[in-house]
């Protein structure tokens, strides 16, 4: 079963994906987990890939296909993969299909985690973060025990620049532009289902199984 995960930012699509993966018994792909390992073993692609990250420009989406079909080759890929983060536009779509249909494969669903932007901007304005481990909080769906205190090792939250309303307006804006216009493209390839990610989280992956299947 070879799945895509389709949404904006802050829709909860990674999650989701994990979710997935350990429900189906199959690899959650991201890119940026793809880059780290090639880059981490020295691999030729990584090589390829870490020139262009070293100067600060995106890496070719040939680049990227190859990366992400070298790591479908991997013997955990066997039963298939839920891919999150890829692609992220149309061009890059076209070069996955061209690239797995070249192996007689295809994409099987594409799940779009359908959240309306200013559902998004609350939820993320509300995430919190901690400066000595990391650990995250929402304000709202998950709080400190005590405010803007981590529960974990106690060292202060904050809102980072990421999830500050501004910047998440911003990230939606170019989502808008260059990704939601896949959601048509897979509709058309009769492989696009949309599941109402405003839900619990355990109705919206109960949503993806009913379509995926048991």
């Amino acid at each position: 079963m070879k799945i895509i995960m389709l949404g904006a930012p802050g829709a909860g699509k990674g999650t989701q994906a994990k979710r997935i993966a350990a429900q189906y018994t199959i690899p959650h792909i991201s890119t940026g987990d793809i880059f780290r390992a090639n880059i981490k073993n020295n691999t030729e692609l990584g090589q390829k890939a870490k020139t262009y990250m070293d100067k600060g420009e995106l890496v070719p989406d040939e680049l990227v296909v190859d990366l992400i079909m070298d790591r479908f080759k991997q013997a955990d890929c066997t039963n298939g993969y839920v891919l999150d983060g890829f692609p992220r536009t149309i061009p890059q779509a076209e070069a996955l299909d061209a690239a797995l249909n070249a192996q007689g494969e295809n994409v099987d669903f594409a799940i779009n985690v359908e959240v309306p932007d200013e559902n998004i901007i609350n939820r993320m304005s509300g995430r919190r973060a901690c400066v000595g481990c990391g650990a995250t909080y929402h304000i709202k769906y998950n709080p400190t025990k005590v405010e803007d205190v981590c529960d974990a090792c106690g060292e202060k939250l904050i809102l980072r620049d990421d999830d500050k309303p501004e910047t998440v307006k911003n990230r939606l804006s170019v989502y808008h532009e260059q990704t939601q216009p896949l959601i048509d493209y897979y509709e058309k390839k009769g492989v696009l289902a949309e599941v109402d990610g405003t839900k619990d989280m355990e109705d919206v992956f109960n949503a993806i199984v009913s379509v995926l299947g048991k």
